[in-house]
């Protein structure tokens, strides 16, 4: 069977879907001599025509594991978990996904804020918030809008490569372009993308983001 046919993960129109991999995995991209990405769980031989270009791995450098309150996170999970898949049925994206980037922002906790300045549910910075006509980044509607329209934008501008997009959304578009569009080399990024990505297969396949009390 030729290597292409053994890539258990595909990009899909409008959204990747990883239910193929155990949460723990790691994972591949690739690229074939006709451009096309494609995903796996299993590192290819050299000779199957594809090119690497991102591996996520466990690097120690992408750091400690934060602490959050895992009982203040339910419970916010629990509340908002009705108005992230109303933004996401809205927006057209799946709910999934939406609630892995609002775990990976911030555990839903809606007053949190960065150090840089990103604010709320999905850690919207300043720039962001007034290109979307977010006046309230702390307001959880508001913030979920912003940040659902803006992942939406990425996923189109990046041919729904996911990983791209949520390398966009952290590290911002010109540091993909910078790096001829492939994810930044930044810990941080790296980190970010594989921890969203790990969150959206958990959620695929358990629903535990519908949050049901």
């Amino acid at each position: 069977m030729p290597a292409t046919k053994r890539l258990i993960v595909h990009l899909m129109t409008g959204f990747l879907l990883l239910t193929g991999l155990p949460a723990a995995a790691e994972i591949f991209k690739y690229k074939d001599r006709s451009g096309n990405v494609h995903f796996t769980d299993k590192p290819m031989k050299k000779g199957s025509g594809l090119r690497l270009l991102w591996r996520s791995g466990s690097d120690p450098r992408f750091g400690p594991v934060s602490r959050i309150n895992t009982g203040a996170m339910k419970r916010n999970q629990v509340r908002y978990a009705g108005m992230i898949n109303s933004v996401a049925k809205n927006t057209r994206i799946r709910p999934e996904l939406l609630h892995a980037v609002v775990r990976a922002e911030s555990a839903y906790d809606p007053n949190a804020r960065s150090s840089k300045g990103a604010e709320g549910l999905m850690q919207l910075m300043p720039a962001t918030a007034s290109r979307y006509k977010v006046s309230d980044s702390l307001d959880p509607e508001q913030n979920l809008k912003g940040g659902a329209l803006y992942l939406r934008d990425l996923l189109k501008m990046y041919d729904s490569d996911l990983m791209l997009a949520l390398a966009a959304y952290n590290a911002g578009e010109n540091a993909v372009k910078k790096y001829d569009n492939q994810v930044p080399p930044f810990p941080e990024t790296q980190n970010y993308v594989r921890k969203v990505i790990k969150f959206y297969q958990q959620n695929r396949l358990s629903g535990s983001y519908m949050a049901v009390r």
